[in-house]
């Protein structure tokens, strides 16, 4: 039976991710969250709403790891990165979905990676990473006749901005558009900002309440228009996919692997 410790159990995902993999029929070895948390000592599975576990919520990253096959890691990309040390140390696989990430964290985290199997995604739904591969074959047919916009919608406490979804979006229609994102990435219009150049991607964030997360892709042509969306209505099928990454992690040769790895996409 797979082993599977949660990183950040006492917060929404990690309650999830706990639920998902007992549904999945793995063992839960180990729940961490960060010193000082007023849950450290409880009952992880009491907590999530799964019964009892006997595995207590605790701090201690190095025996949470020991006694684990793979982490599941929610959390921010300081601490992913810092529990991607541990796991390379040990070696161990991780699952990270933490957004975020700047060009050098993730630099970074390929280089731990040749240590251990990482899988390292902005979103683990399975039909967000479906959507990954729709717009990179729609948007090799458009070519260069059809601007894109990017608008993405999550809940009010979101740290991040873009969502790491709608980066990766992005990144995918720059690539198969043989552009440099970070180059034509557009992520603020304000006064007289002059007309919309052909390669730049629009990037619009809105934040409110308490939306799971949305994402459409607009493809807008001359008289025409064609719109990629994703709506999730619940966190569960972030966690299913983060335990289905974490089962097909489980044995896999060291490297740092996404989503569209785990589905066999590439």
């Amino acid at each position: 039976m797979l082993k599977i410790a949660v990183c950040g159990a006492a917060g929404r995902m990690g309650q999830r991710i706990i639920v998902a993999a007992m549904e999945a029929g793995c063992e839960i070895s180990g729940a961490l969250e960060r010193p000082g948390h007023e849950l450290l000592g409880q009952d992880a599975g009491l907590f999530a709403g799964c019964g009892l576990l006997g595995v207590a919520i605790t701090d201690d990253l190095n025996a949470v790891v020991a006694g684990c096959d793979v982490l599941i890691d929610f959390t921010s990309p300081k601490v992913s990165l810092k529990n991607l040390e541990v796991c390379a140390l040990k070696r161990k696989a991780i699952v990270i979905g933490s957004t975020g990430f700047t060009p050098e964290e993730r630099d970074f985290a390929a280089e731990l990676a040749k240590e251990i199997p990482a899988v390292l995604a902005p979103n683990m739904s399975v039909g967000v990473n479906v959507c990954f591969k729709v717009l990179k074959d729609v948007a090799k047919i458009l070519g260069d006749d059809f601007d894109v916009e990017i608008v993405e919608l999550h809940h009010n406490k979101k740290k991040d901005s873009p969502s790491g979804t709608a980066v990766r979006m992005g990144e995918v229609v720059a690539e198969a558009l043989g552009r440099d994102y970070n180059k034509v990435a557009t992520y603020h219009r304000e006064g007289i900002c002059g007309e919309r150049t052909k390669e730049e991607i629009g990037m619009q964030t809105v934040r409110g309440g308490d939306i799971v997360g949305e994402h459409t892709v607009y493809f807008i042509g001359m008289g025409e228009r064609i719109e990629i969306s994703h709506r999730a209505m619940t966190r569960d099928m972030f966690s299913r996919g983060a335990v289905r990454a974490a089962k097909w992690a489980a044995g896999k040769a060291p490297g740092l692997y996404d989503m569209q790895d785990v589905l066999g996409l590439k």
